[in-house]
C-alpha cells in the first residue's frame, strides 16, 4: 500500500504541536504577568479626589494622627472615611476662604457628603479587620505604604492574595508594638532584629499559627 501522507507530514504535525504549545505557554504567561501588573492592580496609580487632599502636608508636616480622621480603625473593620465636620474643626479657622476647600465648605453648609473615593478597594468576596490587624501589631504604612510621604494618595500594594499570604504565613516579620502602629518613622531597636522582635511578639499578642492564618476562611466568608 502506497503512503498516504508524505514524510514532511511528521515534522509538519511536529510543528504544529510545538507551536500550539508554545502559544498556550505564552498566553498563560502573559495572562499571569498582566494580573500582577500595575494595569490590574492599580498599584502606585494617583487616585482623583473631590478635594487633592494631601497626607503628606496633613500628616508628615502637621502631624495629624491617623485617628483624628479613621476614627473606628481601631474597633471596626471599617478604618472609616472622616465627615466633613472633621475637615471643618479647622478650616473654619485656617484657609477659610482658599478656592481649592469650597467643596469642602459647600458640602458644611448643605449637609451633603463629598464623594471620597477608596483607594485601597478589595473585592466584595474579600473579608478585611482593620481592628484585629491594628490589635496584633501591623503598622499602617505595612500596607497603605509611606502615607506621610504622599502628596495624593496611592494605593502602595498589589493587594494580590499572594501579598495577603506573605504575611500570614511569616507575621513575624511585620510585626511591631502596638504602641507603634500609627508610627510612619517606626524603626526596629538597634539592639534586636525585625525577626527576634516579630517572634516575641507573635508569642506576646496570641497569634495563631501558619496552619489558621492561611485558611481560605480566613478572609473569604
Amino acid at each position: 500500500m502506497s503512503q498516504i501522507f508524505p514524510r514532511s507530514a511528521n515534522a509538519l504535525v511536529r510543528s504544529t504541536l510545538f507551536g500550539v504549545l508554545s502559544l498556550v505557554l505564552f498566553g498563560g504567561w502573559l495572562v499571569m504577568t498582566l494580573m500582577r501588573s500595575s494595569w490590574a492592580t492599580k498599584q502606585n496609580e494617583f487616585v482623583e479626589q473631590p478635594i487633592q487632599f494631601s497626607h503628606a502636608h496633613h500628616v508628615g508636616g502637621v502631624g495629624i494622627d491617623c485617628r483624628y480622621c479613621h476614627t473606628s480603625v481601631e474597633k471596626s473593620s471599617f478604618a472609616g472615611i472622616p465627615p466633613t465636620k472633621t475637615c471643618m474643626n479647622c478650616h473654619s479657622q485656617i484657609w477659610t476662604n482658599a478656592p481649592i476647600l469650597e467643596p469642602v465648605r459647600a458640602s458644611f453648609r448643605t449637609g451633603t457628603p463629598l464623594n471620597w473615593i477608596r483607594v485601597n478597594d478589595l473585592p466584595d468576596f474579600v473579608y478585611f479587620n482593620h481592628q484585629i490587624h491594628i490589635k496584633q501589631g501591623v503598622g499602617c504604612n505595612v500596607c497603605h505604604g509611606p502615607v506621610d510621604k504622599m502628596p495624593l494618595m496611592y494605593q502602595a500594594q498589589s493587594l494580590l492574595m499572594e501579598f495577603c499570604i506573605s504575611c500570614h504565613k511569616a507575621p513575624e516579620n511585620f510585626l511591631r508594638p502596638r504602641s507603634e502602629v500609627f508610627n510612619m518613622n517606626y524603626k526596629v531597636p538597634a539592639d534586636t532584629t525585625q525577626l527576634e522582635l516579630g517572634l516575641k511578639l507573635k508569642k506576646e499578642y496570641g497569634i495563631s499559627s501558619p496552619e489558621h492564618m492561611t485558611s481560605c476562611s480566613v478572609c473569604h466568608r
